[in-house]
């Protein structure tokens, strides 16, 4: 069950904790037991594949959901149906927001604003504040029918700060935007670093390296690890070295890879039309005999440099590639199945 009034309270400091969080729905185990801590103040990347647990992790969060065992806790409320004060706590994105269509921009700002409270000269301030903030006060009085998609995530996550909350979750919210769309509502989201706390769920592994500085790799329904990203980085990453050969040397590149595939240092080395690509185990050893091989090997190269790890490779690491078979018919990983007890 989740947490209730008198229960253990949140610690200090964490805008988010998650104790044991379990969510079943039949024999399907959606989340695993998932504990999470969010320090106030951080962007927050809840990282994982389709179907590993992130909307119904977020579900929970906003008291969308019930969960069937464990406690949470959103800025010190613990979490439930109903709750008024999350409601006051929190704003809430969803991966596909519906907003009426025959409403203007301000209207639905307006309406939102009022259910929590707020009036008068506070209320058109705090819109016109949105407007401005998320680039939508030349629409405010178009209805929402004729936005575009960017523009209505941009509507979506201004209702969601209207109030001024202290937590924002997004699920999802930057996934069917174009690349321009999705660079601008990532700059927004950057933005509100030290503002609010941001709980940001995706799936893509390059919008967390953006714009957050802490995150947690779930699959399955379970946390695979939690921190700040750069020491994610630098913990499960390995050294990678990019060789790029210059042009008809084929039979010295072949010699090349085959020398670097037999090194005792290198732990996967694959060849991609853009060079080489070298994962190495001991960063030291390889420092000082790649030259040497690639001399060696007579290869000419235009370009070689160490690779700075990235989060893809720590999810690779930690996660590895889903095997088809894994999958369902709409591309998500398939959950974890428990008999009753």
């Amino acid at each position: 069950m989740t947490a209730t009034a008198g229960a253990a309270t949140s610690p200090a400091g964490a805008a988010v904790e998650a104790r044991g969080l379990t969510k079943r729905f039949g024999s399907i185990l959606a989340l695993d037991r998932l504990d999470l801590a969010v320090p106030r103040g951080s962007i927050f990347g809840l990282l994982g594949p389709n179907g590993a647990g992130k909307t119904t992790t977020i579900r929970i969060l906003a008291g969308l959901a019930r969960a069937s065992a464990g406690s949470a806790f959103v800025a010190g409320i613990p979490v439930g149906l109903g709750e008024p004060e999350l409601r006051r706590r929190l704003g809430y994105l969803d991966q596909d927001p519906r907003f009426y269509s025959w409403m203007k921009g301000r209207e639905l700002l307006e309406l939102v604003g009022r259910l929590h409270g707020l009036g008068g000269a506070e209320l058109r301030s705090r819109v016109a504040g949105m407007l401005e903030r998320t680039g939508l006060t030349s629409a405010a009085e178009r209805r929402i029918g004729g936005y575009s998609g960017g523009m209505r995530q941009r509507l979506g996550i201004a209702q969601a700060l209207v109030h001024a909350p202290e937590l924002l979750i997004l699920d999802e919210p930057v996934s069917s935007l174009d690349p321009e769309g999705r660079r601008d509502l990532l700059e927004l989201v950057a933005g509100l670093r030290g503002e609010a706390t941001v709980v940001f769920s995706t799936h893509v592994l390059a919008d967390v390296e953006r714009i957050c500085d802490r995150v947690a790799i779930l699959d399955r329904g379970r946390r695979v690890t939690e921190g700040p990203l750069e020491e994610l980085l630098a913990a499960h990453a390995r050294p990678i070295y990019n060789l790029d050969p210059a042009p008809r040397q084929e039979a010295a590149v072949a010699a090349l890879l085959d020398r670097l595939r037999a090194a005792p240092w290198t732990t996967d080395v694959t060849a991609t039309p853009g060079g080489i690509r070298v994962t190495v185990a001991d960063p030291d050893a390889a420092a000082g005999a790649i030259l040497p091989l690639v001399v060696a090997c007579g290869v000419v190269l235009e370009s070689f440099e160490r690779a700075r790890p990235t989060l893809e490779d720590v999810f690779l690491e930690l996660v590895g590639n889903v095997a088809a078979d894994e999958l369902d018919g709409r591309g998500f990983v398939r959950p974890r199945e428990v008999r009753d007890r």
